[in-house]
Formats: C-alpha cells, sequence, structure tokens
C-alpha cells in the first residue's frame, strides 16, 4: 500500500505541473500511432485493389485512384506532423515537468538541519536531485504515453475487424490488450528488484569513486586505499550482475513480444482467409486486416522500455514522494518576535538529530533590534546550537523560538568553480555589477579583485581555490553585505585569520553593522569587543547575561583569548 501511495503522490506532482501539455502529448502519440496503422492499412488495400482492378479493362477504367491516393498522402503527411507534435510536445513538457519537480524537492529539503544533512551526504541529495528526478520521466514518456497510444491501436484495429465481423474485433482487441499489457506488467515484476539493485549500485559506484578521488591523500594516510579500492570494484561487479539479469529479462522480453506478434499475425491470416473463402469479404480488405493486425502489436513493444525501467522510477517515487506531498515543502524561517524584539525564545530545548541529550535548555531569552550581543562559552557551550536555531537550521524539540529573517555567516565559507560574480550572486540573484563592486569595496575587497586581469568574471577553482582565506573571507563579508536583512548571526567570522586581516574583517564588521542586529558566537576578544552584550553560556545554559560598562562585562571580555 505504502508503494502504491508514493507512485500517487509523484504521478499527482507530475499531472499537477503540466497537466495540459501531458494530456497533449499523450494524445498526439496515439494520433501519431492511428494515423501510421492507417498509413499501412490503407496502402495496402490500395495496393491489392489496385491490382485486381488492372486485370480487368473495364474494372481498371472504373476504379477511383484519386479518393485512396490522397488519403494516403493526408495520412502520411499527418503522421509526419503528429510526430513532430508529439515529441516536442511530451518532451518539452516533460523537461517542464522535471524541473518543477527539482525545484519543490529543493524547498521539501529546505527545512530545520538541511545543511547538516547536505553536508553529511552531499553525493546522495545531489543523486536524488539529479538521477532520481530524471528517472521519473519514465513513468509519463515510456509508460503512459506508450500505454495510451497502445490502447488507440488495440481499439482502431479491433472496429477494423470487427466491421468485418463483431466477433473478431472483440477478440482481436482484448487479445492485444491481455497480451501487450500483460507482458509489459510481467516484465516491470520481474525487473523491479534488478532495477532497484542497479540503481542502487550506480549511485554507491559514484560515491566511492568520488570518495577515492576526492580522499585520496586522507586514504592513503590512513593506509585504507587498498580498501577503497575494493569497495568500487565490489560496487561494480554489483553493477555488471544487475546489468546482466536486466539484458536476459529484456531479451526474453522482446521474444515474447515477437511470439504474440506472430500469433496474432498467425489467428487474423486464418480468420481473413476463411471469410475470403466464404466470399464475405474481398482481397483488399483481408490486406487490410493482416496489415492492421501486424502494426497493432508494434505500439505494445514499446512499453518494454517503460517496463524494463519501472523498477528504477518506482525506488525514485519511494525517495521522493515524502517531499512531493502536498504540504511538504516546509519554511525554514522561524516566526517572527514581538516588535522591537529580534529574537525571542521560551522554555528553549534544541537537540541535535541522533542524539537524545539537549545541546542547549534555556527559559526566557529576548534580544532587541538593533543590539550586538556576542554568545561566549568553552567549546561544545551550545553557542553554534543557538545561532543554527535563529537561523532555522535547527528546529526546537521544545519551547518556542521566533526570530527577524537573519543571515548566517560561519566558519566556513562555501565557495564554487564558478566566477567571482556568480559566487557573489549567491546573495543576491538580481545584484548589477555596480552593487556587486559597492559590496566588494565594504568588505575590502574591491582593490584586489580590479588587479585581477578578468575583474568580476575571474573564474575561482573547487572550494574558491585561486583566493587567499582572507579574501574568502573578505568575499564571504561582501555576500553578507549583499544580503538585506536586519538580523547578522556571525559564528566565529575571524578564526583562522592573521591578526591583521581579522582586525581589517571586524572593522568593515563593525561599519556595516550599524542598525542592524548582531548575534555573535565566539571565544575570541577581539570579536566579542564588537558587542555591547556579552552572553555566558555552559553546557547548554546561559548563565549570565552581561551589559558593557559592567566590571562582569570586562572581566568576561578580558578572560576570552585574545590575538
Amino acid at each position: 500500500m505504502k508503494a502504491w501511495r508514493d507512485l500517487r503522490a509523484v504521478a499527482q506532482a507530475l499531472w499537477n505541473a503540466e497537466r495540459r501539455r501531458l494530456a497533449l502529448g499523450a494524445g498526439l502519440a496515439a494520433l501519431t500511432v492511428l494515423m501510421g496503422m492507417g498509413l499501412l492499412g490503407l496502402s495496402g488495400w490500395f495496393i491489392t485493389a489496385t491490382a485486381l482492378a488492372g486485370l480487368q479493362a473495364a474494372s481498371a477504367i472504373m476504379f477511383d485512384v484519386f479518393m485512396p491516393s490522397a488519403g494516403i498522402r493526408l495520412l502520411a503527411l499527418g503522421r509526419t506532423a503528429a510526430r513532430y507534435g508529439e515529441r516536442l510536445t511530451t518532451h518539452d513538457a516533460t523537461f517542464a515537468v522535471l524541473a518543477t519537480l527539482r525545484v519543490r524537492l529543493f524547498r521539501g529539503w529546505a527545512r530545520p538541519d538541511a545543511a547538516r544533512r547536505l553536508l553529511a551526504r552531499p553525493a546522495r541529495l545531489l543523486f536524488r536531485l539529479s538521477a532520481d528526478i530524471d528517472a521519473l520521466e519514465s513513468f509519463y514518456l515510456r509508460l503512459l504515453v506508450p500505454a495510451a497510444a497502445a490502447l488507440g491501436a488495440a481499439l482502431l484495429a479491433g472496429l477494423v475487424l470487427g466491421a468485418m465481423r463483431p466477433w473478431m474485433g472483440l477478440l482481436l482487441a482484448l487479445w492485444l490488450l491481455g497480451a501487450g499489457w500483460g507482458i509489459a506488467l510481467l516484465l516491470a515484476r520481474r525487473a523491479r528488484p534488478a532495477a532497484v539493485r542497479r540503481a542502487q549500485a550506480i549511485e554507491s559506484l559514484r560515491a566511492r569513486a568520488i570518495d577515492l578521488v576526492a580522499g585520496q591523500t586522507e586514504l592513503v594516510m590512513a593506509g585504507r586505499i587498498q580498501a577503497q579500492q575494493e569497495a568500487l570494484a565490489a560496487a561494480d561487479r554489483h553493477l555488471a550482475a544487475a546489468d546482466l539479469a536486466l539484458n536476459r529479462l529484456e531479451a526474453g522480453a522482446g521474444a515474447a513480444y515477437g511470439m504474440a506478434g506472430a500469433l496474432t499475425l498467425a489467428a487474423v491470416l486464418l480468420a481473413v482467409g476463411l471469410l475470403t473463402g466464404e466470399g464475405a469479404i474481398g482481397a483488399p480488405a483481408a490486406a487490410l486486416a493482416l496489415l492492421m493486425a501486424l502494426s497493432a502489436i508494434e505500439p505494445f513493444a514499446a512499453l518494454r522500455r517503460g517496463a524494463f525501467e519501472a523498477g528504477r522510477a518506482w525506488l525514485a517515487a519511494r525517495r521522493l514522494a515524502p517531499y512531493m506531498a502536498a504540504g511538504a515543502e516546509a519554511s525554514a524561517v522561524p516566526a517572527l518576535p514581538d516588535d522591537g524584539l529580534a529574537l525571542q525564545s521560551r522554555e528553549l530545548v534544541l537537540i541535535h538529530p541522533g542524539s537524545r541529550v539537549p545541546a542547549l535548555q534555556h527559559g526566557t531569552l529576548a534580544l532587541a533590534e538593533g543590539e550586538h550581543v556576542a554568545v561566549i562559552g568553552a567549546s561544545g557551550a551550545g553557542k553554534s546550537t543557538l545561532l543554527a536555531a535563529t537561523a532555522g537550521e535547527l528546529a526546537p524539540a521544545g519551547g518556542e523560538l521566533r526570530a527577524l529573517p537573519a543571515c548566517l555567516l560561519t566558519q566556513r565559507i562555501d565557495l564554487f568553480q564558478d566566477s567571482l560574480r556568480d559566487n557573489l550572486r549567491l546573495a543576491d540573484p538580481e545584484a548589477d555589477d555596480a552593487r556587486l563592486w559597492s559590496a566588494l569595496a565594504a568588505a575590502g575587497l574591491a582593490d584586489e579583485v580590479r588587479a585581477l586581469p578578468h575583474g568580476l568574471a575571474t573564474l575561482l577553482g573547487e572550494g574558491g581555490l585561486g583566493l587567499s582565506g582572507g579574501q574568502s573571507r573578505r568575499l564571504a563579508l561582501a555576500r553578507l553585505l549583499l544580503r538585506d536583512l536586519p538580523f547578522w548571526l556571525l559564528d566565529e567570522p575571524t578564526e583562522a585569520l592573521d591578526t591583521a586581516t581579522a582586525h581589517d574583517v571586524l572593522r568593515r564588521l563593525r561599519a556595516q553593522a550599524v542598525g542592524r542586529t548582531l548575534l555573535i558566537a565566539t571565544h575570541l576578544r577581539r570579536e566579542a569587543a564588537l558587542a555591547d552584550r556579552l552572553l555566558v553560556m555552559q553546557s547548554g545554559r546561559i548563565v549570565a547575561d552581561l551589559r558593557r560598562g559592567t566590571t562582569a562585562f570586562e572581566a568576561a571580555l578580558n578572560a576570552l583569548r585574545p590575538d
């Protein structure tokens, strides 16, 4: 039952995204098949009738060649146009649906703790966003569209033969539907385990290959390089075994459809032979019936590819269904606090995923708009946890937390193998070059970027390769400035920077933070000096709330690690 619910959730998401174009594409596919069958059948009838009419001069003179010829041309042109329209419509609609589903899936991930999950399993989530979404196209392009075309083919063949003898048309339609769809269903059922194993083997192979390439230094140092190579080889063997099983099934399905086509043709040949012998139909009608039966089995054979890939599509649906259901898109933005406050919490309890021990427990906390507050304490006290919850990256396990829209600057600087311009535009995709230069100037990086041969178009390597640590930090600061939000969350913003660079970054932060609320997690004196209020944390609890100008504030500040 759960499998059907997953399939229904994904199918509903597919249908709701582009229902009109999806329906039009399936209709054009059916029309293409019907015109192809009509073209073959009418051509066979016309050739046979022309040959018979040519046996006698009188019948040859009376025979109308123009109407059948016009019909053949019409069907040929119509089939070409329908095929073009079907390919254009179905593929365009499919690409649009997949793009919509990717956005929906990404939003479905935008929940508390999303960043941690992404960092923990980047390869798996990328596989979901790319390969699993791509696998869903099989539901439409290789299952629903061929099924609609096959249904039309069975009905047309049944109508044509039913005009000769109703029982013959009914039996043919039932046989085509039973044999054609039955083989596809049996193939999908038997291929599903191997298709699932293949999808899992591909994912494992990719992940292990990435780990081997990206982490080869660490693997060598740990003495695990040989074990990783063996694991990669094992994943490759699993993939080869799954491919072999699927190839055997595909060959068997091809043989089954071939036998079904041969049986269909033989049965129709016997039936029309009897009718021709009885004088009920002529040779042209017999040729028409045979060619219609011959062409009717082809659309069912097209279902083989979809049935072959149904297991992979089913696995993708099972993985993605929780994020495709209605209401799955969750907002990571906390509720707004009372007027005049930037942060407000009551009886807050925060627990990291996979743990049962609270990382933070506190009764009441309030930060006024415009306040500059530093959270200090030993490592593991809960400073970063509080910032993550404020940013919406960690959902409260108990109590309540409300905050203004906030931007989080962490110790980790995420830069991508792209241009400086596009790395900056992650913060504001609509920002023009003038705004980017303004942010770089405010961050103290404009002169260095201008000195580069390509300026904003300079390409960075993976992880921002090409910039020093200080330049990367200033680029992150510029990106922060492009986010016009009232609340900044800074998690040890100058950690690992030299003293001169750190003080320059902090000076610029102070200048740009006027009128904004700051919440800084730190154990450095230079960073805490930005604050007018210190929150002292111990073992997940705020044990002191100190204001600038008091002896306790100065004592706590001086106790922090100096430069």
